[in-house]
């Protein structure tokens, strides 16, 4: 571990710059969920508490280097006061010479939010000028934005060169849960990996190989490994094109150590709807007018027992077409056997990406988990083995 957390800084009348995610979905000016901004409460706790004073960094929406008054920074500042229990005062940019007499007058005990980082277009191509016009305006530099860690932006990586810097709390427990998963994990290693294509995941499952014990396919990725292997997948969601790649995949796993776990039976259906009519079958007897829609009840057999022989689970993607009932089965019942296993302390689980933390909160599953992580393109990135420019920044 490279990087400094708040203990190691000395915040005492230190004005803190915090790079926080508040990308918060806003309907006629109101914050419709407020999770990403209680994500960040314990940080702008911990650094009052300090005797720090809090200056919030933060992008919102895509405004491509515009002022767009819609997606400005100030229409959260309610939602903030009231997640912080402080007074949040607001400056018009930031940087510049408004910005800086907003954070020279800042009282302690308050929290200054700057706005939308990205109404300078610098901003996103790590402009280093931009990036020092930001260090004036702070002593210490907390990136609590692990969202935004694959990044490489003004406010993301080149900033954290310019100031002493560590990881806020959301960014240090979100790499110490991924350290702990992939970096140096307790044996055997299993992951899920699920969702639609395969050629969107091949760097994911190129990594994972040979890093995991056992790899567990789903969704319609699996389709398209059924068809590599000569099986009829009928109508479903398959990658036909993709066969020789996930054939390779297979072979690559073998010569790895790690075992390619697929659907030994699946649910089949007509159309996909919601309760339509369905039937569970081998892998080998799909129809030719069948769609694959879930994986079947044999198959989340075998999963369970592979999870409950494991100690380490890093789960990426559903199992089956999750949004649609029946079609949900397989990734609930599957999530609530980790749930139960990290539950009783035989398991580690740390879980990530869009639709991974839907289906994992439809089931009920996810307040179990060890960790589940909001990141999206940061969280596939780093299980992709990829260095991660924010995260590397604070270890320079």
């Amino acid at each position: 571990m490279g990087w400094k957390t708040l203990d190691d800084m000395d915040l005492n009348g230190k004005r803190v710059l915090i790079r926080v995610d508040i990308n918060v979905p806003v309907a006629d000016g109101v914050v419709t969920d407020d999770t990403r901004i209680q994500r960040i409460v314990p940080t702008v706790r911990d650094v009052l508490a300090a005797g720090g004073k809090p200056i919030l960094l933060a992008h919102f929406g895509r405004p491509g280097g515009e002022r767009k008054m819609d997606l400005s920074l100030q229409q959260l500042v309610p939602a903030l006061e009231t997640a912080f229990g402080a007074a949040v005062r607001f400056a018009p940019d930031c940087v510049g010479a408004e910005a800086e007499q907003a954070a020279d007058a800042l009282p302690s005990g308050q929290v200054l939010l700057l706005e939308n980082t990205r109404f300078h277009a610098a901003e996103t191509k790590n402009d280093a000028e931009l990036a020092a016009g930001m260090a004036k305006l702070g002593e210490v530099y907390c990136n609590d934005a692990f969202s935004a860690a694959h990044r490489a932006h003004s406010s993301t990586e080149a900033i954290a060169r310019l100031l002493p810097s560590c990881a806020g709390r959301l960014m240090q427990a979100e790499l110490e849960a991924l350290e702990g998963a992939l970096g140096d994990p307790k044996r055997p290693v299993t992951a899920v990996v699920g969702g639609a294509k395969v050629s969107t995941k091949l760097e994911l499952l190129g990594n994972l190989i040979n890093k995991v014990d056992f790899l567990v396919i789903g969704g319609g990725m699996a389709n398209t490994f059924l068809v590599a292997k000569g099986l009829n997948v009928g109508k479903s969601l398959a990658e036909t094109a993709m066969k020789d790649t996930a054939a390779e995949i297979l072979a690559k796993a073998e010569s790895a150590g790690c075992t390619i776990v697929l659907p030994s039976d699946v649910i089949v259906a007509a159309e996909f709807a919601a309760n339509a009519a369905y039937e569970v079958l081998p892998t080998n007897q799909c129809t030719d007018d069948g769609m694959i829609l879930d994986a079947g009840p044999e198959s989340v057999a075998a999963i369970s027992d592979i999870f409950a022989k494991s100690r380490t689970l890093i789960w990426n993607g559903p199992l089956g077409a999750f949004e649609i009932a029946p079609f949900n089965a397989a990734t609930d019942a599957a999530a609530l056997k980790a749930a139960e296993l990290t539950r009783a302390g035989k398991l580690v689980s740390v879980a990530g990406g869009g639709d991974t933390v839907a289906a994992l909160n439809a089931s009920g599953a996810a307040a179990d988990f060890s960790y589940i992580s909001t990141a999206g393109g940061a969280f596939l990135e780093w299980m992709e083995g990829k260095t991660l420019p924010g995260v590397a920044a604070l270890e320079g």
